[in-house]
């Protein structure tokens, strides 16, 4: 638990919940570290505070990050553990199973990238290669300023897609 008013800042204690997490084998050497848009979630901070909760594991060489690709446990170089399948792609396939059980209606609105990244806890550009997918393969359309929203079923794949 966190002690907002303490004298320790939250990236230390939140830093130091992730380092138990590492001691302990949650997070193994090569696992992605949670990303700052699910650190925001998990701890009810802001974006800065997660991003110096990486900082913070950084500078106690617990971690490093791959630019556009996240925080990894372990130096560089470490092998990282990969994902059976792309995030985005998952996110999709999810969105795409929405759509076809009638959750998400043709010419409404698919879930902002803000509401995708807060429920996959993922990085913005995730969420925008999901919806890339989606409008790629005909599954939505998008309106400059307006948003995302999902096309007609005469427009959608005529097989599934398994992204």
């Amino acid at each position: 638990m966190l002690d907002r008013d303490g004298p320790t800042p939250i990236y230390v204690q939140v830093a130091e919940m992730i380092h138990e997490r590492i001691t302990s084998g949650e997070l193994r050497t090569g696992d992605p570290v949670p990303s700052e848009t699910a650190l925001e979630a998990e701890f009810d901070i802001a974006r800065t505070t997660a991003r110096n909760v990486a900082r913070e594991l950084r500078r106690r060489q617990l971690v490093h990050t791959v630019p556009g690709e996240g925080t990894f446990v372990g130096p560089l170089g470490v092998p990282r553990t990969k994902p059976t399948r792309a995030v985005h792609a998952i996110i999709a396939r999810d969105l795409i199973a929405r759509i076809t059980r009638g959750e998400l209606r043709p010419n409404r609105a698919i879930p902002s990238e803000k509401a995708l990244m807060r429920q996959y806890g993922v990085a913005k550009v995730t969420a925008r290669q999901a919806v890339s997918h989606l409008r790629d393969s005909r599954w939505v359309f998008t309106v400059p300023r307006r948003g995302t929203f999902v096309s007609d079923p005469k427009d959608w794949p005529e097989t599934s897609l398994s992204p």
